[in-house]
């Protein structure tokens, strides 16, 4: 009789597991499931969704603000996180600030942090010794968790007109299908 028992709590866990599996939806800090877009990449889509007038590789962006666009070492809503590159990060990385959740939690709409998606509302941590978001850690999707991995960053792009948390949701999907040219 216990062994009937435990062979059906057993199926029903493993029924369950592979529903959720086949849903698309994420857990955690990113609720939204993933959108994907072939060929999408974080600078093209970044400059889409805000209006930076800004090129090249994700980690240049910085340089190329200098004396155009505010940079500053706090999140704001609408800005650019600016990733420096490393060798996980060859060209870098940016995120657009969708939310401040707090001094040390943003969460981001980004593109390419998982190859080829586009996430909204992605928690990133700052881990920085001196809480100057010089080094962050971001969630990562595919593991539902914090990526184990520090990243070092420049800081944010602010760019003339930032856009609110419901502009850059509602902007991202037309933004992501510019930047991939369709």
């Amino acid at each position: 009789m216990l062994a009937g028992v435990m062979r059906a709590i057993v199926l029903f866990l493993l029924l369950f597991s592979l529903a959720a599996c086949g849903s698309g939806e994420r857990t955690g800090p990113n609720l939204a499931a993933a959108r994907s877009y072939p060929g999408l990449t974080c600078a093209p889509f970044a400059r889409e969704l805000t209006g930076l007038a800004l090129s090249g590789d994700a980690a240049d962006w910085w340089a190329e603000a200098s004396g155009r666009y505010p940079r500053v070492s706090r999140p704001a809503v609408g800005g650019v996180l600016v990733f420096r590159r490393a060798r996980r990060l060859s060209s870098g990385h940016v995120s657009v600030v969708s939310r401040v959740l707090d001094e040390r939690h943003i969460d981001v709409i980004q593109a390419n942090w998982v190859p080829g998606e586009l996430d909204e509302d992605q928690l990133i941590v700052d881990v920085s010794p001196r809480n100057d978001w010089t080094s962050v850690r971001v969630w990562y999707p595919p593991t539902n968790q914090m990526g184990t991995h520090a990243y070092a960053t420049y800081g944010f792009i602010l760019p003339p007109t930032p856009l609110g948390h419901d502009a850059l949701a509602g902007g991202a999907e037309p933004a992501a299908r510019v930047a991939t040219g369709g």
